[in-house]
This record gives C-alpha cells, sequence and structure tokens, in this order.
C-alpha cells in the first residue's frame, strides 16, 4: 500500500511539474503563466477538481515511446467561478508545445462531453503549437473530435475560448466555433498558416503579430471579441463576462442583489440629443446610465464601432445591449456592424438574455464597397437575428429611425415586445431633405419651395407619433425615465413565452 502512495504521490508531482523547471522559466519569461497558474487565477480558490491527471500519449514512433509527461500537455477538470460550475481545459505549452495527440484530444472531448450532461459552459485556455506531428493523422482525428463537440455544444452551454499563446491552423476552428475569444497582447496569436507559408505562397512579408495577433484579431478580422495585457487581467476579464451568463440553455441567467433603485431618474439624459439632427452623441453615455451601477461590459468595443454590443444589468438581471452609435459613421448599419451585433442578438436568444436596443440609425451605409461585399446579405442577417429572437426584447429610438434600417433595428414588425420612443425620435423612409427632393424634384429651382416642402415633411413625419398613432411604438417616453420603463417592461416579460414553428434549423444568410 505504502508503495502504491509513494507511486501516486511522484506521479502527482510528474503532472504538476509539466515540462520541467527549465520550460517553465522559460514561460515566464515570456511573460505568460503555466497552464496550472492560470487556472488557480481563473477558478475559485481550491474549488478545481481534475480529471485525467495520469494520462500519457501512446504513441511509439519517432522515440515518443521514451517521451512521455503524465497529463499529455493539458490540464482538464472543473471548478467554480464565484460559486457556480464552470469545465475548463488549459494547454500546457511547457509539454510538447502544447500539441494536440490522440489522449490529448480525448481529456477535451471528456469534459465537454461531461458538461453537456450536466449543463455547465465551457471555458478552454488555449496555449498549443498545433497537432502532434509525430501522431500524423490520429491528432488530426482528435482535432475533429472536439470541432464535433464544440458544434454540439453551441447553445446548449456557454463557451469561452481565451487564446493565451499560439494557436494555429487547424487549431483555430474550435475556438472561432465559440461563444466569445479573448486574447493576450503580444503573446497570443492565431492564423490558419504562419508567415512563413505566407511568404512562400503570396510573396508577402509579414510578422506573426501583423498576421494573427491579438490587435489584428479585435479591429480588423472581428476573429476575437476583446484583448487584455496580460494573463491575469485576461483571466479576470474572463470571469467577469461568466458572470453575466446562465449556466446552459435551460437555466436562467445569474441574478446579483443590487441597490440601484428600478425608477431612477437621469435628468441628464433629456439633453443627451442635440437639437442639430446632424449632431453626433456618445450612445454609449445612455448604456451606461441606464445600467445598474453603470455596469457596462462591452464585447468587439474596437471593431465596426458604429454599434454597441454589450451585457449589463438592470434590476439585477443580465441584458444584452445592442446600440447604434451616432459618433462613428453617423450609426450607419454596414457590413462589420450587421455581423457583429447578429452574432451578439443570437447568443442572447440561445440563452435566454433579453435584448434592449437602443435606435439612432439613418440608413445602411450607401457604396460600391459595400454593396459588392454583400451588405445586402449581411444586412439580412441581423434582419432575420432579431426576427427569429423570442426572448424579450426592448426597444428605445432615441433619434433617427430611418427606412429598413428602422424595420431591422429589433421594430415592432420583427416582434419587438415593447418598443418606445423619446420626443426626439424621428421614424421615416428617409431624412426630410432627401424625401422632399426625391417627392418634389420638379420643385428643385425654387429653393425657398424646397424650404417649405421640407419644413412641412419634418413637421408631418420627422417625429414618432405617425408610428405612435399606428400602434408600432408603444409610447413616447422622457429620456430621464428610460431606465424606469425599461425594468418595467423587462420584469413583465420575464415570464414571456414564445415558440418559432417546429424546424431542424432555418438557413440564416450566411
Amino acid at each position: 500500500m505504502q508503495d502504491i502512495i509513494r507511486q501516486l504521490e511522484e506521479k502527482r508531482e510528474a503532472a504538476r511539474a509539466g515540462g520541467g523547471e527549465k520550460r517553465i522559466k522559460a514561460q515566464h519569461k515570456k511573460g505568460k503563466l503555466t497552464a496550472r497558474e492560470r487556472l488557480e487565477v481563473l477558478l475559485d480558490p481550491g474549488s478545481f477538481e481534475e480529471f485525467d491527471m495520469f494520462v500519457e500519449h501512446r504513441n511509439t514512433d519517432f522515440g515518443m515511446d521514451k517521451k512521455k509527461v503524465p497529463g499529455d500537455g493539458v490540464v482538464t477538470g472543473y471548478g467554480a467561478i464565484n460559486g457556480r460550475i464552470v469545465f475548463v481545459f488549459s494547454q500546457d505549452f511547457t509539454v510538447f508545445g502544447g500539441s494536440l495527440s490522440e489522449t490529448h484530444a480525448e481529456k477535451i472531448c471528456k469534459i465537454m462531453d461531461q458538461a453537456m450532461k450536466v449543463g455547465a459552459p465551457v471555458i478552454g485556455l488555449n496555449d498549443s503549437g498545433g497537432a502532434r506531428i509525430q501522431e500524423g493523422i490520429a491528432s488530426l482525428a482528435g482535432y475533429a473530435d472536439v470541432f464535433q463537440r464544440t458544434i454540439l455544444a453551441s447553445g446548449v452551454v456557454p463557451q469561452l475560448s481565451v487564446i493565451m499563446g499560439p494557436c494555429a491552423g487547424g487549431a483555430v476552428y474550435a475556438p472561432a466555433m465559440t461563444d466569445f475569444i479573448f486574447m493576450v497582447k503580444d503573446t497570443s496569436y492565431m492564423f490558419v498558416t504562419g508567415p512563413d507559408v505566407v511568404k512562400t505562397v503570396t510573396h508577402e512579408v509579414v510578422t506573426l503579430e501583423e498576421l494573427g495577433g491579438a490587435v489584428t484579431h479585435t479591429t480588423r478580422s472581428s476573429v476575437a471579441d476583446l484583448a487584455f495585457d496580460n494573463d491575469v487581467d485576461t483571466l479576470i476579464q474572463t470571469r467577469r463576462l461568466f458572470d453575466f451568463l446562465p449556466l446552459s440553455n435551460r437555466e436562467a441567467p445569474p441574478v446579483r442583489p443590487t441597490e440601484d433603485p428600478f425608477d431612477r431618474k437621469e435628468p441628464s439624459l433629456d439633453k443627451l440629443v442635440p437639437r442639430d439632427t446632424a449632431k453626433p452623441y456618445d450612445i454609449k453615455e445612455l448604456i451606461e446610465k441606464v445600467a445598474d451601477e453603470g455596469d457596462f461590459f462591452e464585447i468587439q468595443p474596437e471593431f465596426a464601432k458604429n454599434i454597441i454590443i454589450g451585457f449589463g444589468r438592470m434590476e439585477g438581471h443580465p441584458v444584452g445591449f445592442v446600440a447604434n452609435q451616432p459618433l462613428v459613421l453617423a450609426g450607419c448599419l454596414d457590413i462589420d456592424s450587421s455581423r457583429k451585433a447578429a452574432r451578439f442578438v443570437r447568443f442572447c436568444d440561445c440563452f435566454g438574455i433579453p435584448i434592449v436596443t437602443f435606435v439612432d440609425v439613418p440608413g445602411f451605409l450607401p457604396g460600391t464597397a459595400q454593396e459588392y461585399g454583400g451588405i445586402i446579405k449581411h444586412g439580412a442577417k441581423l434582419l432575420y437575428a432579431y426576427g427569429e429572437a423570442t426572448v424579450p426584447k426592448v426597444t428605445v429610438i432615441t433619434r433617427k429611425a430611418y427606412g429598413g434600417a428602422y424595420d431591422v433595428m429589433s421594430s415592432k414588425h420583427l416582434r419587438g415586445d415593447i418598443n418606445y420612443a423619446w420626443p426626439s425620435a424621428e421614424i421615416a423612409v428617409m431624412g426630410p431633405k432627401g424625401a422632399v427632393e426625391i417627392i418634389f424634384r420638379d420643385e428643385l429651382g425654387d429653393e425657398k419651395k424646397i424650404e417649405a416642402r421640407t419644413e412641412e415633411y419634418r413637421t408631418r413625419f420627422a417625429n414618432p407619433f405617425v408610428a405612435g398613432h399606428r400602434g408600432f411604438v408603444d409610447d413616447v417616453i422622457m429620456p430621464s425615465n428610460t431606465r424606469q420603463r425599461i425594468c418595467r417592461s423587462l420584469a413583465m416579460l420575464r415570464h414571456k413565452k414564445l415558440e418559432n414553428p417546429w424546424k431542424k434549423h432555418g438557413n440564416i444568410p450566411l
């Protein structure tokens, strides 16, 4: 018995040591934590229960039978974040460069299977050199096994990916299918083919950071949602995001007690929208002034800045905010903003998170670049997402809601539950000037007549009352009362029941 206990402790010690002291020092020298250190930051103290600590690879080719490390380059198990269960895997770059082998993949698949059974989120900490070349097709099969589980878990349990080192080749596709991706600046990167291959094939010279670094993926490609300065900050922000999410699609989002009164008034909002309709303002100020304690967790803040998405709470309950940003492109919808918002709306709908939409949109961005890029289909993604969503939807039109963009932004016609307008709202097919130039084109030479026609159009249509007469907005509210009205609406909608017609799945215009 003593022999077995001694062997057990030796194996545990070997597993905890990973690739050894030299490689751990090299990891620290790069400014990176080890796989186990990362789990200590991510999870509540003492909550981690490890699976498969003693698993070793089975490969005997290329001398691999003489190179075995318990755990095989990935730490797996479950723990808690603020007392709520979560399954985790953390790839260990100190062991074979974190490369994925057949057994490495089996460990990840095991915790994903368990997460699906019990209904708990999965967080993957990625730090891997890719497939283990010595294993050939077996490692590729392992990737596919992980991909399949990621697909099946989508919309069932939240899946978060944290890229904390290299993630290249086939390895990128598992994170790409998860719900949110965080990266670490300067130490993490993602790409399908590396700089050397790019140079050989296309003759482009590009650095690791330029090709697939955190800044590239949060500002240009939109592959990643947020990037942070170091491992610790990234993991703390992952904990913060986790607190907004339910454990599964069968659970309600977590409620956090708040002392912020639901009927708190914000007089400053009465002056938020400028009198000059061409003048911009920051819609983020509105979000922060209506959310509990001003707490707003923005997603993809550096990409498609003409639309804002993120999480906040109303009366302690998580909500997803979507808002046009007049400071950028006048708040127009374009290809990137439509894709960005559509994916977020669909995530909220998957997991029962109500959606609050603030609308100030003059239309879709015109131009050949948008048309050739497929704005019709990309814009339809957002339309589809809002129309498909069955969660509570509350919409507030703050200023412009013109043309098809009015329809798209969670309008009453797309089953918006409660639709409010501020007195400054202008709901019309287009702005007064453009409308008059089309309707009265015969009078374009007469400036006085055109001015009079423009004022007439503005009086008749550039206000919320025509939509109000038809019941397309439920009420015209004072901006200072926005928080109270949204909170009341969400409380009323808390037990909303709505189901879409039965189908295997729809065919969103991808």
